[in-house]
């Protein structure tokens, strides 16, 4: 159960672009310095104010490019508004299980499903279509850095 980051994004509030990053400071607790959840600025802060939740999303590079390839769109990888593009990983089994994406321990907490707001803001396909395929919310349990090319390993 080993994959590796193969991107990372931050958007400095809601509705604001997702901007790739080469690296990201995480603290356990807050989230990634610079993203709209560690201000609280993010479109669900209030509903997720303090929990756990909100501190990093993941999603799959594979299901990315299956949407983008059996509905011939051009989705880019931060389209999706997740903080971690993975590769290699299956994300789902990571759901009630600590793993490490370089030396930063995190905890798998729940699916990230598509949201009405997704859907409305990037493409409605995206509902019906990535259902258990759109990501992972996970809490972070240590602090550090995260760096493109990272290994991700489920303990």
């Amino acid at each position: 159960m080993n994959g590796r980051v193969f991107e990372i994004y931050i958007a400095e509030s809601a509705g604001k672009e997702m901007e790739s990053i080469a690296q990201a400071n995480v603290l356990a607790g807050r989230g990634i310095e610079g993203d709209r959840y560690f201000a609280e600025k993010g479109t669900f802060s209030e509903k997720l104010k303090g929990k756990p939740t909100m501190e990093l999303s993941l999603i799959e590079k594979e299901a990315i490019d299956s949407f983008n390839k059996e509905f011939t769109q051009t989705h880019g990888y931060g389209d999706l508004r997740r903080n971690i593009v993975t590769e290699g990983i299956r994300l789902n089994d990571l759901v009630g299980k600590t793993f490490t994406i370089g030396q930063v321990s995190l905890k798998g907490l729940r699916l990230c499903e598509p949201c009405r707001h997704l859907a409305n803001t990037v493409n409605a396909l995206f509902i019906p279509h990535m259902v258990g395929k759109s990501g992972l919310r996970a809490q972070i349990l240590t602090d550090g850095t995260i760096e493109c090319g990272d290994a991700i390993l489920g303990l």
